[in-house]
């Protein structure tokens, strides 16, 4: 029986170790190691850095793991396990030397080039760049542009089966005359994925075979109406697994350790998405917030108990690395917005950028505090925009439309905020803020939920571990899943609809006492008690449809958000000052 199990997620920098144990109450996190990532030079072995956070597991949960002898090449760990020392399983992700990078290329950009990424970005990849043949950009720029990159993977879709071959034929010359290097192994040939026109598959084989390492799947876009995604995700993590991982750094011994395949970091994290998803039965939209990228995940229902998945990176979106290409796409006003204090520009710029050039900093003043949460709030704005852009429905498909479909503000694969029941962020900036309706505050202005919407955040980036220990205990991860990992922080009721600021809008009532709350107003109440929340406009909808009142138990915090959607700029620090001392937030 399997009592004691290590998991390890090998990150870019850090490898982080969770001891999970049986307890009588069921499955619970024991202890929690880290040390440094070594799988870049001079030790160039990432399994030296998994040994060490083994180590501090040992002294933290003061129990034997390692063997005293380590010379020999076997795994470090004592297996199996009894009472007191040992493992009797052990589990890994792994993220370390940027996780897996892909280039996509695709006939028609809105159409088989977003499908691949979708491909792409749901097998845990990061898309380094999409090149399509519409895309604006000549031949040679495309074959300069490849030239540069040193992906793990390349994945080739477009082209209908039976139709022309022309242009997938095009995209293998593309890719034959760019010659990339794969990013390990050099002396190697580098993975190609064929997902595209199958008629094309004997001329691509020729073109790229004695150069590549060509592998064909079906294709993503067998007909305009369809998309077939999970055999070229397959193919991914197959050559992730045996071609990728087997050839960096120390990861040849990490894979012999382990009975389960170690899982791209992001691609674990959407496995517990998709899991809780099903389980509970419940739209969630989940958030992992880093450095230099910011990954989001939504499951969507879209029937009875169907659900649709959905993964994108923003490559260029962080708080750290990134933060300045924030301050670029965003602008210095968009972010300016989001302070309770006058700044000037010049000087919100330069706070910025020295977060930039010392990405490890962390803030020594609230006022610093305040200007990271702020970046943050534009950060998850912009990546927001981009999961719905690849979370939208298939483009050049022609579909059936009724007078209903007016009022349907969701898109053809069915994401809309106001469908969302559970929101989850994850990332040092959302979990480790000193106070958490903070947190809460930053996804109600980034994200903008309608109706009832819970809050919550990965506590101590647990999720990557727990994807991949679903894959062999299910329960195990559901347990630990709902008892350590999810930090819940708040309800969130946002009216939405036709109502002015300054209007009545809801009448919340609860055991002894009533209160209005008037459009333009955010309040956060604090009763265990049932809370009835009741229109008080016929356009005013709580989620449940204009003018239906919802009741509702909330087991901490009830922020009832009267701003409105979409939310209106704040107009000066004052107004935002209002809004953090209505949460109770502390202010400068």
């Amino acid at each position: 029986m399997v009592k004691r199990i290590v998991v390890t997620d090998c990150g870019s920098t850090t490898t982080k170790a969770l001891l999970f144990g049986k307890t009588e109450d069921g499955w619970r996190t024991l202890a929690r190691g880290e040390a440094p990532t070594t799988v870049e030079r001079p030790l160039s072995d990432v399994t030296i850095g998994a040994v060490n956070a083994f180590s501090e597991l040992e002294e933290l949960a003061h129990r034997k793991l390692l063997r005293d002898d380590l010379s020999d090449g076997k795994a470090p760990f004592i297996q199996p396990g009894d009472d007191t020392t040992g493992i009797d399983l052990y589990l890994s992700t792994s993220s370390a030397g940027g996780g897996l990078q892909m280039i996509v290329l695709g006939v028609v950009s809105s159409m088989s080039t977003e499908s691949a990424e979708r491909a792409a970005l749901g097998a845990g990849a990061i898309v380094m760049d999409s090149v399509a043949i519409d895309d604006g950009r000549e031949q040679h720029e495309h074959v300069e542009r490849i030239r540069h990159l040193k992906p793990d993977i390349s994945l080739i879709a477009g082209g209908t089966d039976g139709g022309t071959t022309i242009h997938p034929v095009l995209l293998a010359e593309t890719l034959l005359q760019a010659d990339p290097k794969p990013r390990f192994g050099e002396t190697l040939k580098l993975p190609v994925i064929y997902a595209a026109n199958r008629d094309a598959r004997a001329e691509v084989e020729t073109i790229l075979g004695k150069h590549y390492d060509v592998t064909f799947v079906d294709n993503i876009r067998p007909s305009l109406e369809q998309e077939n995604l999970a055999p070229a995700r397959d193919a991914i993590h197959e050559l992730f697994l045996h071609h990728v991982m087997s050839h960096a750094p120390g990861y040849r011994k990490l894979l012999q350790w382990s009975p389960v395949p170690v899982m791209p970091t992001p691609a674990a994290v959407g496995r517990i998405v998709q899991d809780t998803s099903a389980r509970e039965q419940l739209s969630i939209l989940a958030v992992d917030i880093g450095g230099a990228t910011t990954d989001v995940f939504s499951s969507i229902r879209t029937g009875e108990k169907e659900f649709v998945f959905n993964r994108t990176v923003s490559a260029n979106l962080g708080m750290s690395y990134s933060i300045g290409n924030v301050l670029l796409e965003a602008g210095v006003q968009q972010i300016k917005r989001w302070l309770p204090f006058e700044m000037d520009d010049g000087e919100l710029t330069d706070r910025i950028r020295n977060k930039m050039i010392r990405p490890t900093s962390i803030p020594q003043t609230l006022d610093d505090l305040l200007i990271e949460q702020a970046v943050c709030r534009e950060a998850l704005r912009l990546s927001l925009i981009h999961h719905r852009r690849l979370a939208s429905g298939l483009k050049g498909t022609k579909s059936k439309r009724t007078i209903g479909d007016l009022f349907n503000q969701g898109d053809d694969r069915g994401f809309s905020i106001g469908t969302i029941d559970l929101i989850i962020g994850s990332g040092g900036v959302l979990s480790h803020a000193p106070e958490r309706l903070s947190t809460a505050l930053m996804l109600l202005d980034a994200f903008e939920p309608e109706g009832v919407t819970e809050l919550a955040v990965d506590s101590i980036f647990m999720m990557p571990h727990l994807g991949v220990l679903s894959e062999v205990e299910p329960e195990a991860a559901a347990q630990i899943f709902n008892r350590d990992c999810l930090v819940p922080i708040a309800t969130s009721l946002s009216p939405f609809g036709n109502f002015k600021i300054g209007e009545e809008v809801i009448r919340v009532t609860y055991q002894g006492g009533s209160l209005t709350i008037r459009g333009g107003e955010i309040r956060s109440i604090h009763h265990e008690d049932e809370i009835t929340v009741t229109p008080l406009g016929r356009t005013v909808d709580l989620g449940k449809g204009a003018g239906v009142s919802v009741t509702l138990t909330p087991k901490h915090a009830l922020i009832v958000d009267c701003r409105g959607r979409p939310l209106p700029a704040p107009t000066s620090p004052s107004t935002v000052l209002k809004t953090m001392s209505a949460l109770s937030l502390r202010t400068p």
